[in-house]
């Protein structure tokens, strides 16, 4: 059994998160950690962790990896945010890193007819960002080139999982 989620949670704290960064509203860069600290602390108690014990996959789109990266492009300390979550937090078997460029994740999300998130989504941030990324060392870190069409991509995606889902 696979279980989906998805951070921020539709939760109280990731509702107001979505609300806040979508309106571009001020919030100290300490609160804002704050609300995906408390955001991720009830995700990983509800969700996460009783789907684990039943044996399941848990497969997130995002988790605490995206707070070292785009709270650290905020000017937050990255390893610090990552030290308090892996102490916090079951660190993840595998996380896939979809890779593309500022640019081409901005044009995919005009494409798509989405509208830009007011606090995160501009090309000298996500720089930011893809440089923290790139930065990260880590053993359960997997990197998947994100430049393809969506079929190679998810072909990558597959290749970069054999080794937990079986060659067949």
């Amino acid at each position: 059994v696979v279980q989906t989620t998805r951070e921020p949670t539709s939760g109280p704290h990731g509702t107001r998160i979505r609300q806040l960064s979508s309106e571009g509203a001020p919030l100290s860069l300490e609160e804002e950690l704050a609300l995906f600290v408390e955001d991720r602390r009830e995700h990983v108690r509800d969700l996460i962790e009783p789907a684990l014990a039943r044996g399941e996959v848990v497969l997130s789109d995002r988790y605490y990896l995206s707070n070292v990266a785009y709270q650290g492009a905020r000017g937050l300390e990255p390893g610090a945010i990552l030290a308090r979550n892996e102490a916090l937090f079951p660190a993840p078997t595998a996380a896939i890193l979809l890779e593309a460029s500022a640019q081409e994740g901005l044009g995919r999300v005009v494409a798509r007819g989405g509208e830009l998130n007011r606090s995160y989504e501009h090309e000298d941030f996500l720089a930011r960002v893809a440089e923290i990324y790139a930065e990260l060392d880590l053993p359960y870190l997997i990197r998947v080139p994100a430049t393809g069409s969506p079929e190679q991509v998810h072909a990558g995606i597959l290749r970069a999982l054999e080794p937990w889902l079986g060659a067949g």
